[in-house]
């Protein structure tokens, strides 16, 4: 069996942050990604080296939460 990719697994764990992001804020698809990737966690999550997409979603969630909430 082939390993994942961090872009595989980044992919899989993105859909399910999103998702989380649009039933807390009553948003759609398009506002989440725009929240989450102007967000530092988003940034985070985005760079490999600093391996928060092996996290798990929601934990990535959270920890977006808290950013948010300031």
């Amino acid at each position: 069996m082939k390993p994942k990719t961090h872009g595989t697994i980044r992919a899989a764990t993105l859909k399910t942050v999103l998702k989380s992001i649009m039933e807390h804020f009553s948003v759609d698809e398009n506002v989440a990604i725009k929240m989450f990737y102007e967000s530092h966690i988003g940034e985070c999550f985005s760079d490999d080296e600093s391996g928060l997409y092996g996290q798990s979603a929601v934990h990535i969630f959270m920890l977006f939460l808290e950013e948010v909430r300031g």
